[in-house]
């Protein structure tokens, strides 16, 4: 049971000071969760402090590389709604 940050992570140190397991550590090109550590929160807090905390829809992922932080999440612009969208702007 462990987190991983994903390469879209942008070091952004929000994640790194909230995790309670001290499970987060820097790396390059990007943060990484040491698995041995990651708990997910599980019997400190309701929810992963990285994920409730991450900024970056997608750069925190579960154990089946499921985003903690899904696309949409955090913009409140759904997938298909931004693909449209950026296929109306290239179309201009």
């Amino acid at each position: 049971m462990a987190l991983k940050i994903v390469e879209s992570c942008v070091n952004c140190w929000a994640c790194e000071p909230l995790c309670p397991n001290q499970a987060i550590y820097e790396a390059k090109p990007h943060f990484m969760v040491d698995a041995n550590k990651c708990t997910e929160c599980a019997g400190s807090f309701a929810d992963a402090q990285c994920a409730a905390i991450c900024p970056v829809e997608g750069a925190i992922v579960d154990e089946h590389g499921v985003a903690m932080n899904p696309p949409g999440s955090l913009s409140g612009i759904s997938p298909s709604r931004w693909a449209a969208v950026q296929a109306e702007i290239a179309a201009r």
